[in-house]
């Protein structure tokens, strides 16, 4: 719990055929330490099933952890999967090995932030200087 406000609810998601998960497992066990409710889905999952997962979970925040450079692709399907099941104010955080002439093109397409080489208290520290539950709307999502 935030400062006495409801407990932020993170999914954390691994798109595609990227087979490494010790960094989102990190990253799970971390921001679960830290008080927030977190779902991890596992490897290889497929756009929709994150969209679905993360609308289902009623998510303040989609954490995706990419590492097989496929970053652009998924991000951008997941966050129109996002906008079309009216959920776009799920915030949507990726992490991995992201090139820095990428970042700007995954804020551009509506990422709240990008972290790569980051620690998990860094990630932990902007969810809770950035991230304010009370605008929460995940729970009108619509997966169609």
């Amino acid at each position: 719990m935030l400062d006495g406000k409801k407990t932020l609810r993170v999914l954390i998601a691994k798109p595609g055929l990227d087979g490494h998960d010790r960094g989102a497992k990190v990253m799970a066990k971390a921001l679960m330490d830290a008080g927030m409710e977190v779902i991890y889905t596992g490897l290889h999952q497929r756009v929709e099933s994150i969209v679905t997962a993360a609308c289902d979970e009623d998510v303040d925040i989609l954490g995706l952890s990419i590492l097989s450079g496929a970053h652009l692709g998924y991000t951008q399907k997941i966050i129109a999967g996002l906008r079309q099941a009216g959920s776009q104010d799920i915030k949507v955080l990726v992490g991995g090995n992201i090139p820095g002439q990428d970042i700007p093109l995954l804020m551009e397409m509506g990422v709240e932030r990008v972290f790569s080489g980051s620690t998990p208290q860094e990630v932990i520290d902007y969810i809770n200087q950035s991230i304010d539950s009370k605008d929460k709307i995940a729970d009108k999502c619509e997966v169609k």
